[in-house]
């Protein structure tokens, strides 16, 4: 043993990796695919350690690096022992005889299309309950040998050049066996094969074809992708027959393409964004495997497969993620939703000075209705009902201010930040690549101020509404029946309710602000259902609807139904999350509330009629104004903050993007505070802009 270490490292002979080897290839399993299995898991496990990169260079090899040391050792042991390279050969062959890839090639990283609680009820069990043995399926064997998904970054790593030498060595058992190469690659056929009809079965499905409706059947690159496939197999794998699968790939990918952009134009759809997403997976790993086959042989041939191995190792670890599963899906439901909030928020921004009085017009509409709405939760809450029917007129109550919002074309200001934070991250991702950011900061830097303007409108005319028309019915009731509206009890308690460090109103303040983002959420669900089941159109030509208002009329419904669709569907959500959160906190012991800002506002008007002006004037009811404005800050920080991220996420833009987006326009506003706070008198709109922003013309209520 020590003239074995000396001849093969003879700079480092005492190391413990040259005794080891040594004992590895002498317990060389001569037959059995499991203790084969277990040799090469031991013989991996060796691989793993590091060794002196110094103790194991040559003339040819030079310097190596500590990821391809002990594979260099055990090419250059195989290298002078025929006795060892003869029982590696047949265990090599012995393995890749009765092991099968074609799961690993085919399957591993791309889903079978099972609902989402259907698979995360199965990794959740493959991760609590232990696993059978498949000693016959590469794709166990590949997460044997690599157990952690680091291992992903060390098989990646390591010499194609090596790997070539240990093939040649090893991969040429004597007749009759066949060769390791031709195992797999008669593997990678059978998984190119498999995953053109899966591929070409989902891009001729109805729901692809319809959104290309210029394509016909016979034309379509899906049906030519099973066609070629079949003649890469009849073929061999011939050059010719994989450049003409290379293109028919990229044919592909142009119908996702415009399917893809259809989507974003008519409604999004989970399942077909789902589909979408294994169609492009499946190309790329058609791609993948047809650069392994067209590679020469040797070195070219293992850089390829490297490639494609530490991908399947990553995607192996990831089918078993319930994080990775819960992450995906959660990004198709952000970008269903956030595409139809994103095309909605676009009516929240103003650009001249018309719009901008407009504005404020439309918000003061909305601070008169809440204000109404505010007197009436009043009257509700005192009456004495079971808490059911309680909750349900006060979410009613809500809810049909928001509704009336909307249809009288007002503005509710704390709807706003969640629907522009859509359009903002769409900007964001729209331009990720033009000019390392020039054009793209350009751009955002005309849109930002425009929505910080906006909201200051609606802010402005929300507030100065709502607090003299409070003020107005407070003390109109008042002269008519001779006592305050509220109490003395109940004004006092709206007052402490608001104070900002001797309640919870700020905390009620954040939580409101949550409340106000996944209303945004709800209004742009139901915009996107309402579009992509093309109900507009369906009530346009409705026999019924056009019998009884004509054709005219069933249009004006249709039309309707799609300008009013996100503001009522956001408006009814928000009316009820604020009804039932009290309740909601109460039913698990938890003292929750809500505090949004145009109604907790209304409110304290009306405690101060109640109180009386000198009250209005003391610390307390000073603090609790403060207390309001604190709550604003919170209502817009938060909804805007939630939305401006999970589009971002839904839109694939990078977090260092949008942090570095978010930092260039506090500076800009630090230089120049004016345009985020007035229009200008005469503002340009932009070409590149006009295209995003809508200016005015109604905007959507709550």
């Amino acid at each position: 043993m020590d003239a074995f270490c000396v001849q093969y490292a003879p700079r480092a002979p005492g190391h413990p990796a040259v005794r080891d080897l040594l004992r590895l290839l002498l317990e060389v399993p001569g037959d059995g695919l499991e203790p084969r299995l277990a040799w090469v898991e031991q013989w991996i496990h060796w691989m793993r350690d590091r060794i002196p990169a110094h103790g194991l260079t040559d003339a040819d090899d030079g310097a190596l690096s500590p990821a391809n040391s002990r594979l260099a050792l055990l090419v250059r042991v195989l290298e002078g022992e025929p006795t060892f390279r003869a029982s590696v050969t047949r265990l090599v062959s012995g393995v890749c005889a009765g092991s099968r890839g074609l799961k690993l090639f085919a399957q591993v990283g791309l889903s079978a299309g099972n609902g989402f609680f259907s698979e995360l009820t199965d990794r959740f069990v493959r991760g609590v309950l232990p696993a059978p043995p498949e000693p016959g399926k590469l794709s166990e064997l590949l997460l044997r040998l690599f157990p952690v998904p680091q291992d992903a970054k060390w098989l990646g790593a390591l010499s194609p050049a090596l790997l070539a030498r240990l093939t040649a060595l090893v991969g040429e058992p004597p007749p009759p066996d066949p060769t390791p190469s031709s195992r797999v690659r008669g593997d990678l056929m059978d998984a190119l094969l498999l995953l053109g009809v899966q591929v070409a079965g989902l891009g001729l499905a109805e729901d692809v074809r319809d959104r290309t409706p210029d394509m016909s059947f016979r034309a379509s690159p899906f049906l030519r992708l099973r066609l070629v496939c079949d003649a890469v197999l009849a073929r061999d794998g011939a050059q010719e027959a994989l450049a003409d699968l290379a293109r028919v790939v990229e044919d592909c990918r142009g119908v996702v393409r415009t399917v893809t952009r259809h989507l974003e134009e008519s409604g999004v759809s989970v399942d077909l964004v789902y589909r979408l997403e294994r169609i492009r997976h499946g190309l790329d790993r058609m791609e993948a495997i047809a650069r392994v086959l067209v590679a020469p042989r040797g070195e070219p041939r293992w850089r390829e497969a490297l490639a494609l191995l530490s991908d399947l190792l990553e995607h192996a670890h990831a089918d078993r993620s319930v994080r990775a599963l819960v992450r995906r899906n959660a990004r198709l439901m952000a970008r269903k939703i956030i595409e139809r909030t994103g095309n909605t928020g676009e009516h929240y921004i103003t650009s001249t000075q018309g719009e901008f009085h407009h504005m404020v017009h439309s918000a003061a509409g909305g601070g008169f209705v809440a204000a109404f709405a505010v007197a009436l939760k009043f009257l509700l809450t005192g009456l004495p009902l079971a808490p059911f029917f309680a909750g349900l007129f006060v979410a009613l109550n809500y809810a049909g201010g928001f509704v009336v919002m909307q249809m009288l074309g007002l503005t509710l200001a704390t709807k706003q930040p969640s629907m522009t934070a859509s359009t903002l991250a769409a900007a964001v991702g729209e331009d990720a690549g033009l000019d390392g950011g020039t054009r793209r900061m350009e751009r955002l830097a005309a849109l930002v101020p425009r929505i910080t303007r906006s909201q200051l409108a609606a802010i402005l005319g929300n507030l100065g509404c709502v607090l003299p028309v409070a003020v107005a019915l407070g003390l109109g009731f008042q002269f008519l029946k001779g006592h305050a509206y509220l109490t003395a009890q109940q004004a006092q308690h709206v007052v402490e309710t608001l104070h900002p460090w001797k309640s919870a109103t700020l905390l009620y303040a954040a939580l409101t602000g949550v409340l106000l983002w996944a209303s945004s959420l709800a209004a742009g669900w139901f915009e996107n259902f309402i579009v992509y089941r093309r109900l507009p159109e369906a009530l346009a030509h409705h026999r019924v609807l056009r019998a009884l208002l004509g054709v005219t009329g069933a249009r004006k419904v249709a039309d309707a139904l799609m300008h009013h669709a996100a503001g009522v569907g956001g408006g009814v959500t928000l009316g009820v999350l604020l009804a039932v959160m009290p309740g909601v906190g109460g039913f698990f012991g938890l003292p929750l509330d809500v505090r949004h800002v145009t109604f907790s506002f209304g409110a304290l008007a009306f405690a101060g009629c109640a109180l009386g002006p000198s009250a209005v004037m003391e610390p307390g009811f000073l603090a609790a104004v403060a207390g309001v404005l604190v709550v604003g800050v919170l209502n817009f920080g938060v909804s805007f903050a939630l939305a401006l991220g999970v589009a971002l996420r839904a839109r694939d833009v990078p977090v260092r993007e949008g942090l570095r987006f978010l930092g260039a326009v506090a500076l800009r506003f630090l230089r120049n505070p004016i345009p985020f706070l007035v229009p200008p008198r005469d503002e340009p709109v932009p070409l590149e802009t006009e295209a995003r922003v809508v200016p005015l013309a109604g905007p959507p209520g709550a």
